[in-house]
Formats: C-alpha cells, structure tokens, sequence
C-alpha cells in the first residue's frame, strides 16, 4: 500500500519581501522566476512612471498627501527618491500655502518667490490621477512582496514546487 501524498507546505522568505519591496519583481528573480519578475517588473513599474508622467513629480507628497503616500511608498525607494525630487525642486520652501495666512495675503500681492512655487505644484484632476496611479502601483507590488514572501516547498522531499501561495 503507497503513503498518501502530503500536501505542499509554505515557508517563510524575507529575504525575497525585501527584495521585492527595494525593486518590483527582483524577489521573484531572485526565486528563480526569472521571466515573471521581469514581467511584473514591468507592470509596477510601467503604472509607477505613468503616474509620474501624467500628474507630475508632486503626485508623490509625503508630506501633503500622507494617506496617499503610505500606498506610494509600498512601491520601495523609488517613491521616497520621488518625494524627495518633489520637496527640494517643486515644493522647495516647504510652505503650505493653504492653510498658512501670510502666504495667502503673500499670493494675493503677487509674491514671485510664491506664484514660482505654485506654478510647479500640480493641480486638478491630472494630479488626482497621477497620485492614484502611483498608489495603485505600490498596491500591486504589495501583492507581489506578499508573492514573493511564501514560497511552496514539498512536503516529502523538500523541494521548492515554486513560489508564492497556492
């Protein structure tokens, strides 16, 4: 009489979360998965710089958009990198002009320094769906660390039967 097969087990990688947390894809290269990392790679990637491309730089603002960014940030050091580009080149003088008085009564003067500023925020709907793009990214790569965090081993022999959860 044969042993009934048991079933496949998960195991824990961190190592392979992390690297996919630090470039979208490179934990499932890094399994082995070679052309699925490339292929998801692509796919956070290609929505992350879309998102750049249609609502600008300031689509990534951790400090305005906090709720937003903490999505944005799941896409790794790339939408720190972004928010960095956005607080020392868009919103260099880290004022909120909305809620500030001076600033507003700065506006309504015509402070230069100020309408400078404003002019490179992005504004509107564009912006909106820049921002939404970039924190749909980084929920996509969340699904992809968390693919890349289990990994589906054999219970009898210990072989990796591939990774990610069944």
């Amino acid at each position: 009489m044969t042993e009934p097969a048991r079933p496949p087990r998960h195991v824990l990688n961190p190592v392979n979360a992390v690297l996919a947390w630090l470039w979208p894809g490179l934990g499932q290269i890094a399994r082995g998965e070679r052309k699925r990392g490339l292929l998801i790679m692509a796919g956070v990637l290609f929505l992350f710089f879309s998102g750049l491309l249609v609502g600008g730089v300031d689509s990534v603002d951790r400090r305005n958009d906090g709720l937003w960014f903490l999505a944005q940030g799941l896409n790794g050091p790339i939408a720190f990198a972004a928010d960095l580009l956005n607080q020392r080149f868009v919103q260099r003088t880290g004022d909120d002009w909305r809620s500030d008085r001076t600033l507003q009564e700065r506006f309504v003067a015509g402070d230069e320094v100020l309408l400078d500023q404003l002019r490179r925020i992005g504004l509107g709907h564009v912006n909106e769906m820049g921002t939404l793009f970039i924190a749909l990214a980084g929920l996509m790569n969340l699904v992809v660390i968390l693919d890349a965090l289990y990994v589906t081993v054999d219970a009898s022999t210990g072989e990796v039967i591939r990774g990610g959860a069944v």
